[in-house]
């Protein structure tokens, strides 16, 4: 039988994603009707050999403008809004699920994020943003002095 390490913060990591999409799935309609409410969009992050790529939905962009991208003590922002320009009175309005308004998303980047590079695109409502990875020389040991 294999031994598997323990890992003491795994549930807490598991906890954190499921509140996370309980509030975000589960529980939009509660502050729906504020509206100066902030959005937080959908985000994915994942690395290659050289970068890192973090996409974000963010359907109804009409323009550059609406959209920014900061990055402060390694800690990655968007942030902007969404226009919608729809002559519906309230009273007619059925159902309402797409989102519009003002949004923002930060996430913590790596450690070894080279963030004097980063490029975006934004493509069929998708922001891709690739942070390239700082090019570390190989790895030194120190060597202990023992008295």
């Amino acid at each position: 039988m294999a031994l598997i390490p323990y890992d003491p913060f795994h549930h807490l990591e598991t906890m954190r994603r499921d509140l996370n999409r309980f509030f975000a799935t589960d529980f939009p309609s509660l502050f729906s009707h504020m509206e100066d409410h902030i959005r937080m969009p959908r985000m994915d992050m994942h690395e290659t050999e050289t970068e890192y790529v973090v996409s974000c939905d963010l359907p109804g962009l009409e323009k550059k403008e609406d959209v920014h991208i900061d990055v402060h003590n390694n800690i990655l922002t968007i942030s902007g809004t969404v226009q919608r320009h729809q002559n519906i009175k309230e009273e007619q309005m059925h159902r309402r699920e797409r989102f519009f308004g003002r949004f923002q998303r930060s996430i913590t980047l790596p450690s070894d994020a080279a963030t004097d590079n980063i490029k975006a695109t934004y493509k069929n409502g998708v922001l891709d943003i690739h942070i390239p990875k700082t090019t570390s020389g190989p790895k030194k040991r120190v060597d202990i002095e023992f008295h």
